[in-house]
């Protein structure tokens, strides 16, 4: 069932991943599709296996995203789904943090997303869905993850109050948190093939199911929270960790 049939959707960071997943489901309910990311040849190969529109957009400076609303605006008109998804992971000890770990998480994780909702507010139909992808970790509390958590609580926060701001127009705006979830980020972490098993091991033995999570179950829920059956849901964070965060 085409659940979504007739709206266009926006996915930043949807080259892989979870946006990818995310982009792969929204289609597939009906949804006019559109992906955005950095690396230009990524963003086409994306677009092309997936049958979507890509555009080369980075959520870490303003002036693309801006450029970025126009060109939707342009081609597309307004939207109905806008998931803002693109993130990057880094931190490190509060002690030893740098300004430029620092600026790089917080222009992406936080500033890119805030100004990517800010933007395309204006391009939103009314009764649109725009979704954030936050993290488990923006309500705990790891030693060394101080950045990264941090720029996931500031989404929280901002995700509630744009809920607030954009009921009138019926907009809902909520966000999802992941916990352990098996995507191609974990592969940039440069570990070799014994310690990255050494790590999903650990994470699985943290979690209570007892298993990794996947980009298709995130996609899910963005797919969910973007059609009829969540036009009751706002201002809402739902954490999908297999009980990782109890």
């Amino acid at each position: 069932m085409e659940t979504l049939k007739g709206k266009k959707a926006l996915v930043t960071g949807g080259n892989s991943g979870i946006g990818y997943a995310a982009a792969k489901e929204l289609k597939a309910q009906g949804a006019e599709v559109i992906i955005t990311g950095r690396r230009e040849d990524a963003v086409q190969k994306a677009a092309a296996d997936l049958g979507v529109t890509g555009i080369v957009s980075d959520q870490g400076k303003v002036a693309a995203i801006e450029d970025l609303a126009a060109q939707v605006a342009e081609k597309f008109g307004k939207l109905d789904i806008l998931f803002i998804n693109a993130g990057v992971l880094g931190g490190a000890s509060i002690e030893g943090a740098k300004e430029e770990d620092f600026d790089y998480v917080m222009d992406v994780n936080f500033k890119g997303a805030f100004f990517t909702l800010s933007r395309f507010i204006p391009i939103l139909n009314d009764g649109a869905s725009v979704v954030f992808l936050s993290s488990n970790v923006a309500s705990m509390n790891a030693a060394n993850a101080s950045i990264y958590s941090s720029s996931k609580a500031a989404i929280n926060s901002v995700m509630k109050i744009a809920a607030a701001e954009l009921a009138p127009r019926k907009i809902r705006v909520n966000a999802i948190s992941p916990g352990p979830t098996q995507t191609e980020i974990l592969n940039k972490l440069g570990l070799d093939d014994a310690s990255r098993k050494g790590l999903d091991d650990h994470m699985i033995s943290k979690t209570p199911l007892r298993k990794l999570g996947t980009a298709e179950d995130v996609a899910k829920l963005v797919s969910y929270f973007s059609g009829d059956a969540a036009t009751f849901i706002t201002g809402a964070e739902l954490i999908i960790d297999g009980g990782f965060s109890l």
